[in-house]
C-alpha cells in the first residue's frame, strides 16, 4: 500500500480492493481487468512475493508454439534420425 505523506496529513493512493472469498478466491476489479483488456478464460500466473504482497501475471500463450521453435521456413535439407543419434553420442 502506498502512502504519502505531507506535513501531517496522510493520504493514501486509491487502490482498487477485493475480498478473499471463502473458497480463496479473489475477483479482479473492472477498471483493472479493462486497463489490462482482461478476458475470461485467461490464465494468471500468481506469485507470493512477501508475508504482505502477491504478485498476478498474466501467462501469454503462443498461437503457434511449434513455428517459434522450429521457424517458419523448412531446414534446407533433411538430417535422418541415425545421423542425430551418432552425434549425440559422440558427445
Amino acid at each position: 500500500m502506498l502512502i504519502f505523506q505531507h506535513t501531517d496529513i496522510f493520504l493514501m493512493e486509491e487502490m482498487a480492493r477485493t475480498k478473499v472469498t471463502d473458497k480463496f478466491q479473489v475477483t479482479i476489479p473492472r477498471q483493472i481487468r479493462e486497463q489490462m483488456g482482461l478476458k475470461p478464460g485467461e490464465v494468471i500466473v500468481v506469485e507470493s512475493l512477501s508475508e504482505e504482497e502477491i504478485l498476478l501475471k498474466r501467462f501469454r500463450r503462443v498461437k503457434a508454439p511449434l513455428k517459434v521453435l522450429i521457424g517458419e521456413k523448412p531446414f534446407p535439407h533433411h538430417v535422418p534420425v541415425e545421423e542425430l543419434e551418432e552425434k549425440v553420442e559422440t558427445r
